[in-house]
């Protein structure tokens, strides 16, 4: 269920002045991620309905976050298709009717995209080491078998070669990160760090550390 809006910090949707968001997160192109959003009814559906209409006349293909200082955040919508969404009714009984709660959301947040090995992780911001979730997105979203003594050095991999990266912008309570996988790339420093045995099929064999710059095995 998601957390009463009086909990968190609203910001105003320019386009729409119906509309209160309480989360959203974009790509570093300014792509929409996540979004939640609160407005009665006819409000969100709409908004759900310019989302469908892209750039025709009154459609969306981006809007505006308006901070509390004062500053305006692109967001793009980009390809709707792509995105799912949740509905949750809350507080029915208000002075302005039955709000409702709108998450919106790329699918690749719930499920990898196989095909092109990229997923997205959306996190609390409470959350201060999301080192166990990143590595199962790894595992989950990587073909190459990988080994849970493996860990911290392919984590540590992927950060040094930009595969796995926290997302520019998130506001509200969550922290967003992008896995896009390169595989040929990461198939030979893989091979690389078993060769030195900074990987190894034995934990107990395996090295902690490793002298070889990690850029220099990718």
């Amino acid at each position: 269920m998601p957390a009463p809006i009086s909990q968190h910090s609203v910001y105003r949707i320019d386009e729409c002045s119906d509309l209160m968001a309480d989360a959203c997160v974009c790509s570093d192109q300014g792509d929409l991620i996540f979004l939640s959003v609160w407005a009665r009814d006819t409000a969100i559906q709409q908004f759900l309905a310019r989302l469908t209409l892209g750039r025709d006349e009154d459609g969306l293909d981006q809007f505006h976050l308006i901070t509390e200082q004062g500053a305006s955040v692109p967001v793009f919508i980009g390809t709707v298709e792509r995105l799912e969404k949740r509905l949750t009714r809350s507080y029915r009984r208000t002075l302005f009717g039955s709000m409702v709660n709108l998450w919106l959301f790329d699918r690749r947040c719930t499920r990898p995209d196989k095909s092109t090995t990229s997923a997205l992780a959306l996190l609390p911001r409470s959350a201060t080491d999301p080192t166990a979730r990143l590595w199962q997105l790894v595992k989950d979203t990587c073909p190459l078998p990988l080994l849970d003594h493996w860990q911290t050095p392919v984590l540590a991999l992927l950060r040094e070669q930009n595969m796995l990266q926290n997302l520019p912008v998130a506001l509200g309570p969550l922290q967003g990160f992008r896995l896009g996988l390169d595989v040929p790339l990461l198939t030979d420093a893989l091979g690389e760090l078993i060769r030195h045995r900074v990987l190894t099929a034995d934990p107990a064999r395996q090295s902690a550390t490793t002298d070889l710059p990690l850029e220099a095995l990718a």
